[in-house]
This record gives C-alpha cells, sequence and structure tokens, in this order.
C-alpha cells in the first residue's frame, strides 16, 4: 500500500488495517518515497514489551525505595517542608 503524509492523518484506520494484514506502506512525500513501515510480527512482537526492556527493574534492589507510597510522599513535599 502507498500513502501519502495526509493519508496519514485522514486515512489512518485504513493503514492500520493494512498493517494488521501483514502489508508494508510506502509513506511518500511529493510523490517520492520517505519511508516504508512494516508490521511487528512473528518473534520480534514478543521481544517488544516493558519487562523484556533492559531498564526494566534497574531499581528493584534500592532499599531507599521500598516503600513507595513513602517515597512518592517525599517527593511531594514542601521545598520548604524542614524549616
Amino acid at each position: 500500500m502507498k500513502a501519502s503524509f495526509v493519508d496519514l492523518r485522514k486515512k489512518s484506520a485504513q493503514i492500520i488495517r493494512a498493517l494488521g494484514r501483514n502489508e508494508a506502506v510506502t509513506v511518500l512525500y511529493r510523490g517520492r518515497v520517505a519511508a516504508i513501515m512494516q508490521p511487528v510480527g512473528g518473534p520480534t512482537a514478543q521481544k517488544i514489551g516493558a519487562k523484556n526492556h533492559p531498564a526494566f527493574g534497574i531499581w528493584a534492589d534500592r532499599d531507599d525505595m521500598k516503600d513507595v507510597a513513602a517515597h512518592v510522599r517525599r517527593l511531594r513535599r514542601g521545598r520548604y517542608h524542614d524549616l
């Protein structure tokens, strides 16, 4: 499927459906190819997600954030709280 930048805005539902059918979408800008959108599928789709991201759980072993509610209260307290 080919789509212009205007089509990206006005026909986005059709473009998403085309990607759902595993079709590549060629994006044109002033008649020239600007980008090619390809659907994510197969084993690559399984890798995408927060739990598989290397930064997920990066602060899991920090002792100062074990009590999340207390940590948020510390962050939200006033600037001159200790005066």
